[in-house]
């Protein structure tokens, strides 16, 4: 594991992506395919299941360095992550005991002390963490706890393998999609001579847009591109081949059987199709989208029950097609791409549970920006805007798509709790509960644990240290002080929240350092905020 951990060094050391890219790529030029393989499973996020707990660990590695419990624990949130702490702490290795297996082996016996008791788990941990050098201890822990941070993105680990082994990227990119791990699949077959028709449910790489944070009109005439809402669903490719259908997620999670009503569209549309679409709740008596927090109780559901599937109907909502008739078509321009799609779902009866996302047509630019403007109450976030002419590219690529959301919604709310970070953060008080007036109480409504600066993240600690006022466990009570301004994207009722609302992606706006504790927002605020918005 030695040229692993080599490379886990140099990624984990360096911000310079051509240094990371050059690393990569000699790795996969020269170590053996069974570890190609499961570093790329890795970086990908197909991490193998843990088969011993943190606790465990935390305990074993303060006997092995001869500590009590409570110092390991106390050493734990100054290093801010728990395998380097483990790595420090334990005793210099054995020269005598030095272990060599390869990457892949580690991670074989690792999986199966699953089927291992207590005593065997233990004594296999301490013989590994005293026969590897500090390094390679480190990368060991890491294999057992999955917390994999080297700042490698999938485009990035394409473009390593694209120069190790000359195949294109995109075509790189498609392969590395779906439903494969090590165990079923092998460097050969994934990289180096996949077969086309091996995954008939292999989705392509999205493609993702930058926020527009310029004037509308620098992009040229409007007519250049089409708008259309962006809606608050689940981003998916619903995928039509072989005579079934299969439906990924962004972050390439196979959702199909937690929407089965979608299976009537494998007869509804032709085969060999792959659309790009949203998933959203929808009310078909107002043929409209019924809100993301209708849509939640189904994402985490392995299968659903009748009561919800009433409850909450779904349908696609279509923005473009990526194959037709089994034929890649990400390559032709957008309209081209479109009018087929239009020209499949066209024909459809309204009880098919796929729509068209309709364009948003304007002469200009302003009269955009005015149609902009009523998203939220049409349960859209705002627009996207897609160039014409433009090809389906994978990634975040500028030029082609941007998404041009509304301005967020904001309440200025009083800190009364605050936590440390972890990793490079673990020194800062970086993640703080917020609340909202309520008479002379304060009632918490919503945590947030970006937006801030360094500098501001280590003035709020430093005041933090100073002002605790009482401690439940790593959480920090302190004086009701500050007032920070919350910006978040929705809001919905919550009855497992004490002020009864929820919000969607919390952060902090800015440090309002000109208001007191008594001019921040009431609970009757932020009550009249679900009523209008929720």
């Amino acid at each position: 594991m030695d040229d692993f951990a080599a490379l886990f060094t140099t990624l984990d050391q360096t911000t310079k992506t051509s240094v990371k890219t050059a690393a990569l790529a000699e790795f996969f030029r020269t170590a053996a395919d069974a570890d190609k393989l499961w570093t790329v499973a890795l970086l990908s996020g197909r991490r193998p299941r843990r088969t011993i707990t943190t606790t465990k660990l935390r305990d074993w590695a303060a006997g092995r360095a001869g500590i009590p419990l409570w110092l390991f624990e106390a050493c734990y949130p100054v290093v801010g992550d728990l395998s380097e702490t483990i790595a420090l702490l334990l005793p210099e290795p054995d020269p005598a005991a030095r272990i060599r297996k390869p990457l892949s082996r580690w991670i074989a016996e690792l999986r199966a002390l699953d089927r291992a008791d207590d005593a065997a788990r233990k004594a296999f941990i301490l013989a590994a963490w005293d026969g590897l050098p500090p390094t390679e201890r480190f990368v060991f822990n890491k294999l057992i706890t999955g917390g994999w941070r080297m700042g490698v993105s999938q485009k990035l680990m394409t473009r390593a393998l694209a120069q190790a082994t000359g195949i294109d990227e995109p075509e790189l990119a498609h392969r590395l999609m779906g439903d494969w791990s090590p165990d079923t699949t092998s460097w050969q077959a994934l990289i180096e001579a996949p077969d086309p028709g091996a995954d008939l449910s292999r989705p392509y790489p999205f493609q993702l847009a930058h926020p527009l944070e310029t004037a509308p009109e620098t992009l040229g005439p409007v007519t250049d591109w089409l708008a259309e809402r962006k809606w608050d669903g689940i981003r998916g490719q619903l995928i039509l081949r072989g005579g079934d259908r299969y439906l990924w997620s962004r972050g390439e999670e196979l959702m199909t059987d937690r929407f089965p009503e979608l299976a009537q569209l494998v007869d509804a549309l032709p085969g060999g199709c792959v659309i790009d679409g949203e998933i959203l709740a929808w009310d078909r008596a107002a043929e409209a989208p019924l809100g993301f927090s209708r849509l939640q109780p189904r994402i985490g559901r392995k299968s659903v029950p009748k009561k919800l599937l009433a409850e909450a109907p779904v349908i696609v909502m279509a923005y473009d097609l990526l194959e037709d008739a089994g034929q890649d078509i990400r390559a032709l321009p957008l309209t081209e791409r479109r009018a087929r799609l239009a020209g499949h779902i066209a024909p459809l009866p309204p009880a098919c549970p796929i729509r068209l996302s309709q364009p948003v047509a304007a002469g200009d630019w302003p009269e955009l920006a005015a149609a902009r403007a009523l998203s939220r109450e049409l349960g859209a976030e705002g627009l996207m805007l897609k160039r014409r002419d433009a090809a389906y590219v994978a990634g975040r690529k500028k030029g082609g798509w941007w998404k041009w959301k509304l301005d967020p919604l904001t309440i200025d709310a009083v800190m009364i709790y605050a936590q440390a970070g972890s990793g490079r953060r673990a020194t800062l008080y970086t993640d703080f509960t917020f609340a909202v007036r309520d008479g002379d109480a304060l009632v918490p409504f919503t945590k947030a644990y970006s937006g801030l600066t360094d500098a501001e993240f280590r003035e709020i600690t430093a005041w933090v240290r100073k002002n605790t006022t009482d401690r439940f466990g790593p959480v920090r009570a302190v004086k009701p002080h500050h007032v920070f301004e919350i910006a978040f994207e929705g809001i919905q009722a919550s009855p497992r929240h004490k002020s009864g609302v929820a919000l969607r992606f919390p952060r902090m706006a800015r440090w309002r350092r000109d208001k007191p504790v008594s001019e921040a927002n009431t609970l009757d605020d932020l009550k009249a905020m679900l009523a209008h918005y929720g």
